[in-house]
């Protein structure tokens, strides 16, 4: 090594050696990194919203106001947006309330942008969750017995079930089961939402079919990760050795290949949730579920700048919030991840 680099390293060292404790502890260390990789992704999402909304042609101002419109309140609501001020300053504002909790007022509503997100995203988040349960309840089973029956024709009907699976558009499958449980059979209602707090019974009635619309296309394609994940394992060697031993094959199976095959599983379940998260949109549309999802689209019908870019914005945070988590649980699975 140089005398350079030897500086270099010590200098390094010193650093870090003026650290508290706990800041030189390698998951800390893990944990902040991911943090900020996420913020800075985050303020690029921010930055891309603000801009591609300001260059869609036409009013938001006039389309706002209707039939209402009159100049007098085209000027007040005009000022009170801040669209009258230069791009560079509206931004800067933007991005000052954003980190104050303040996205806006609605043009439409006139109510804070806030209070409406945080109106709709339990709905959202419930619709989310069932989803990813049901897609989780089906797949991880599915895409074990496929591997370990590899080659047989249980292994085929699951691999061909997952291909049509994935092959299926969100809002397809959502009318098809609309057809079947609420039009021929008439098990399950359609449309609308009973908040979960109010009347547990009748949410869960609402919530299975748009559940089950976003769940069963997750489903598929966690099943193939799954799969190829537990048929990697078990080829390795340290499963031929465990079985070479005679451990029980349900204790090779627990132990040795679904515990080793848990980051792929981890990615594709994360990967999953933040897409079910960020394409509930279609799903929301067909069953009338007030969510997120619902909000953003009917705001951008109405040019309603402050709840696109509110809606926009908080699914991303949402979005990168999973992908944080699943990256934390990584390092708890396996602790070499700390260190990359």
């Amino acid at each position: 090594m140089t005398a350079a680099g030897s500086a270099g390293s010590r200098a390094a060292a010193g650093t870090s050696s003026r650290l508290p404790g706990w800041l030189r502890n390698p998951t800390v260390q893990f944990v902040l990194r991911r943090l900020g990789y996420s913020l800075v992704v985050l303020l690029g999402v921010i930055i891309v919203v603000f801009t591609m909304l300001h260059l869609v042609p036409g009013d938001p101002i006039r389309v706002a106001l209707g039939t209402r419109f009159t100049q007098s309140s085209y000027d007040a609501l005009l000022e009170r947006s801040g669209l009258d001020r230069p791009l560079i300053v509206q931004f800067f504002s933007y991005l000052g309330g954003v980190f104050t909790g303040d996205l806006g007022v609605s043009f439409r509503s006139g109510r804070s942008v806030t209070d409406l997100l945080l109106q709709r995203l339990p709905a959202t988040a419930s619709l989310a969750a069932v989803a990813i349960l049901i897609a989780l309840v089906i797949a991880i089973p599915a895409g074990i017995y496929s591997a370990l029956r590899e080659g047989r024709a249980s292994d085929a009907i699951v691999r061909v079930t997952s291909q049509f699976g994935v092959s299926v558009p969100d809002f397809w499958l959502g009318v098809l089961l609309i057809m079947l449980f609420a039009a021929v059979l008439g098990w399950l209602p359609s449309y609308g939402y009973t908040a979960l707090t109010e009347d547990p019974l009748d949410w869960a009635r609402h919530v299975i079919l748009p559940g089950a619309t976003s769940g069963l296309v997750a489903a598929a394609i966690i099943t193939r990760y799954v799969r190829s994940a537990v048929l990697e394992v078990k080829s390795s060697g340290y499963v031929r050795t465990a079985r070479s031993k005679g451990l029980a094959p349900r204790t090779v199976l627990s132990r040795h290949i679904v515990r080793n095959a848990l980051i792929p599983i981890l990615t594709i379940t994360g990967i999953q949730l933040a897409t079910i998260l960020s394409g509930l949109m279609v799903v929301e549309v067909v069953f009338a579920w007030p969510g997120l999802g619902r909000l953003i689209y009917d705001s951008v019908e109405a040019r309603d700048y402050p709840v696109v870019q509110g809606g926009v914005l908080l699914v991303a945070a949402l979005f990168l919030l999973v992908n944080f988590v699943v990256d934390v649980l990584y390092a708890v699975v396996d602790p070499r991840i700390r260190l990359s």
